[in-house]
């Protein structure tokens, strides 16, 4: 039986070459920076969202904050005090946005379409530069109500926060285009909530990433018909988020709003192959936490495969499994046909279908670049690498097993037999030396261990055991190496 991620593989393809990826966006090993801000987003404010103030919480007890990635902003030299004033109580930082931005937005959600949401319980707080000269902001997530907060109350849990951790920090490691999560406050209130014990702790959260631009950005501005702003927008992504020319054959490619369609696929594409590789399940693909950029983000009910399992929802409201594992590919390439549709603002139908055709070979190409760098071994073209993958989909689905569990122990080819010893011939190792690749076990990250993680935090207030698992987590990162470079992006500087 053909496996739904290898059925994807040809029924949305075309004859369209891929286009190179360009760079990683942001590295894997962050490169320190001096502190740059750049908020650009200033010249959009007025219509992009609205000048808001942070809830004042209790208390402001730090929890994590990300040093790796404060480097490459210029921020890692902050005291606790100071951090915690910047990202707890929010006062601006230098030369940087005076007052936060909440910004503004519709999308369908569940493919059913919602003209009341927007930031609802986080806002922009600050722009910077890195020192590749990438724009990158630090966005909030628990920071307090807004006009779009609707019946909410604009908080965070810590649980929410902890869990949002360890996603990132496991899809970093494993290779994924994703925020960073920068750092967690405790806020002190109790809150109640119907998917968690209640009364629970609150906290504050601020992520690093390439943008907050999100495909229902664009649907508000189609939907209100505001069409000198879309031009604007369209600009602002071409010129703080660039990527590369459309192919020489594409209709259309020299218009502005063409050029970021094709990105925007690209960067799905590649986007869909990284969760189906990490064994990844997002929970909730709306087009309003689809950012432009493709950087995941936004993380709420996700989960890591515990097996193989193409219909393993993450999200117990996804009662359809319109968002289950196998389903995201298909989710992603519908959500870019939301972007198209909202580009017809700006743009005839034909180019921006022609850019849409490309999304199947595009992912196409991405998984088998990422499965090929996961499993550790140089790539051998297209017919060869694609029967590694779908001889490894089969194993994992015949021995119930974790793809981190195959992944692990085949890498570089190793202990192979039958079938994958067949189809991994003639293929080379890459480099399997990390003290790693020799331990037991991989690093897994299920439901049931990330509620082990939570309990001590919970029960003891003992954070030791997830500074541990980031630790861990990291480890098994720096074993895989470079990430393969995410797609649809250009240099900036």
């Amino acid at each position: 039986m053909q496996s739904r991620t290898a059925a994807f593989f040809g029924s949305i393809g075309l004859a369209c070459k891929p286009r190179p990826p360009h760079y990683r966006p942001m590295p894997r090993e962050p490169q320190a920076s001096p502190y740059r801000p750049d908020p650009v987003i200033r010249s959009l404010a007025l219509w992009l969202g609205d000048e808001v103030a942070a809830a004042d919480f209790p208390k402001t007890t730090l929890r994590f904050r990300n040093d790796r990635w404060a480097a490459a902003v210029g921020l890692n030299d902050l005291d606790d005090t100071r951090w915690t004033q910047h990202f707890g109580r929010f006062v601006p930082l230098p030369d940087n946005l005076s007052q936060p931005l909440a910004l503004r937005y519709h999308g369908h959600q569940f493919r059913v379409y919602n003209p009341e949401i927007g930031d609802g319980r986080g806002f922009l707080f600050a722009q910077l530069r890195d020192g590749a000269g990438r724009l990158l902001d630090l966005g909030t997530k628990g920071s307090g109500q807004t006009p779009w907060s609707r019946a909410g109350d604009g908080r965070l849990t810590l649980k929410g926060a902890v869990r949002e951790i360890l996603a990132t920090e496991m899809l970093e490691a494993l290779g994924a285009n994703t925020s960073k999560t920068f750092s967690v406050i405790e806020t002190g209130e109790q809150l109640q909530r119907g998917d968690e014990p209640s009364p629970t702790r609150s906290a504050v959260m601020v992520r690093l990433n390439h943008g907050h631009i999100r495909i229902g950005t664009f649907q508000r501005l189609a939907a209100l018909e505001e069409r000198d702003h879309m031009t604007q927008l369209v600009d602002y992504c071409l010129a703080n988020f660039p990527g590369p020319m459309p192919p020489e054959d594409a209709p259309g490619r020299t218009e502005p709003a063409v050029q970021l369609m094709h990105h925007v696929v690209e960067r799905m594409a590649d986007m869909a192959a990284s969760y189906m590789v990490a064994g990844f399940v997002h929970g909730v693909l709306n087009t309003d936490n689809m950012n432009v950029t493709g950087e995941s983000f936004d993380y709420g009910p996700w989960r890591f495969l515990p097996r193989w399992d193409t219909a393993h929802t993450a999200a117990y409201f996804d009662h359809q499994g319109l968002y289950a594992f196998g389903r995201q590919p298909e989710t992603m390439h519908w959500n870019c046909g939301q972007m198209a549709i909202a580009l017809r603002t700006l743009a005839d139908a034909p180019p921006l279908i022609a850019a849409m055709e490309r999304f199947g070979p595009l992912y196409e190409a991405a998984m088998e670049r990422r499965w090929l760098w996961r499993l550790g071994v140089e790539p051998k073209g297209r017919e060869k690498d694609r029967t590694v993958i779908g001889v490894m989909e089969r194993l994992m689905i015949e021995e119930g097993c974790t793809p981190d569990t195959l992944f692990h122990r085949h890498r570089g080819g190793r202990d192979a037999d039958s079938a994958l010893a067949e189809a991994l011939e003639g293929y080379t190792a890459t480099d399997a030396s990390h003290e790693y690749w020799s331990d037991p076990a991989p690093v897994t990250m299920t439901i049931d261990e990330m509620e082990a993680l939570w309990a001590p935090i919970a029960e003891q207030d003992n954070w030791q055991v997830l500074e541990t698992a980031i630790a861990t987590i990291r480890r098994m990162g720096a074993a895989h190496g470079e990430a393969p470079v995410a797609a649809g992006h250009s240099v900036t500087d």
